[in-house]
């Protein structure tokens, strides 16, 4: 009997009713009988992989494949680019020989730090995000974020002595996030930070980039039925090898619920598309029964609270969650108009249950 596939895209979850695998391991899903393309006489299966120690998430790797060693070395290429990035854009931790995002901050007004030219090409796209958002995305902001959480994880310990932040030290934290102040060296291939007090924090930007990169790398490679869900950010490429069916479901989390799979709405993709999502349901914590997200306004310096949840969907990944960050802080008119100029769609969420939405997205909605 075939079970009902849709992937959440505000989860970490990529929600079966009948789980095939464990671990590392990619397996044929058994609720599936094999498909065969009537063009090439060729016979797929659907195999699917997780990996648990990237980007502080599950990500899952799920396609088709005319065999499982067909299918381990598409898995194989996307979990080995995902972690070389997810190496390279860490700011927490050291690894030997590898001189990391954490090595660019700790050596900030020190010196240039020679880099790995994927974060060079991320800190480029930053740049832009930051131009093109008005400033609302900025990776030079880690000095603020760095403080909510420090908040944040104190506050979930012990919810009973949980506080803000002084806005004093927002404000004295918030003079050390000149952008400007991050100089790229594109020929030498180095990073400098010139404000001894910077910090960089790329959480706003970095899985979409490296999921859009990986499936770059496995498309190249023949992989053309699949997707990869790093904790709700999405990348897909062409449909389902499923009788009747030719699109992904992709559930939009209800941001009024804590119930993981309790959906606002389904939508319907297929192709080349990328889905991602910010709420204020994760990463958060309360302080006198208000509830305080992890997604910083850098005009309030307080956590961004004009929506419930928003979901993007665009044709790449790093820039469909550079957008869903953008407007889940901005008014929905002005995120609307920025969402339009980079061509995407999307739909906003408030906190009574209410949505508005782009004339694209209905298109692609289920429920709506």
């Amino acid at each position: 009997m075939m079970k009902r596939v849709w992937i959440c895209a505000a989860c970490a979850l990529l929600c079966l009713s009948l789980f095939g695998c464990v671990g590392q391991t990619a397996i044929p899903q058994p609720e599936q009988a094999p498909v065969v393309n009537a063009d090439e006489g060729a016979v797929y299966q659907r195999y699917q992989r997780m990996v648990f120690d990237l980007f502080d998430t599950l990500i899952i790797v799920m396609g088709y494949a005319q065999s499982h060693e067909e299918f381990e070395r598409w898995g194989d290429l996307i979990e080995t680019e995902l972690r070389r990035l997810h190496i390279l854009f860490d700011i927490y931790n050291d690894y030997d020989g590898v001189n990391n995002l954490k090595t660019v901050n700790d050596r900030a007004g020190s010196e240039p730090v020679e880099v790995d030219t994927a974060i060079i090409e991320l800190l480029t796209f930053a740049q832009q995000a930051y131009r093109e958002s008005g400033g609302v995305v900025n990776v030079a902001l880690g000095s603020v974020l760095r403080i909510w959480s420090v908040y944040r994880q104190a506050g979930i310990a012990f919810p009973e002595t949980a506080v803000l932040p002084s806005i004093e030290s927002l404000q004295a934290a918030m003079a050390h996030t000149n952008i400007e102040d991050v100089v790229i060296d594109r020929e030498n291939a180095t990073v400098f930070l010139w404000d001894s007090e910077m910090s960089l924090d790329v959480g706003a930007l970095a899985k979409g980039f490296a999921i859009q990169r990986a499936m770059e790398l496995a498309r190249a490679e023949g992989f053309f039925a699949g997707l990869i869900n790093a904790g709700g950010d999405i990348s897909m490429i062409g449909a389902p090898l499923s009788s009747g069916r030719d699109y992904w479901a992709v559930g939009v989390r209800d941001p009024a619920t804590f119930e993981l799979d309790s959906m606002y709405d389904v939508l319907h993709l297929s192709g080349e598309t990328s889905v991602a999502t910010s709420g204020n349901y994760q990463r958060f914590y309360m302080v006198d029964g208000v509830s305080y997200s992890h997604i910083i306004d850098p005009d309030t310096l307080m956590p961004a609270d004009r929506h419930a949840g928003v979901t993007v969907i665009h044709p790449d990944a790093g820039l469909a969650e550079m957008l869903s960050t953008a407007i889940f802080i901005l008014p929905q008119e002005e995120g609307a108009r920025l969402l339009a100029n980079f061509g995407g769609e999307g739909i906003w969420i408030f906190s009574d249950g209410s949505a508005v939405f782009t004339d694209g997205y209905i298109a692609i909605s289920r429920d709506l």
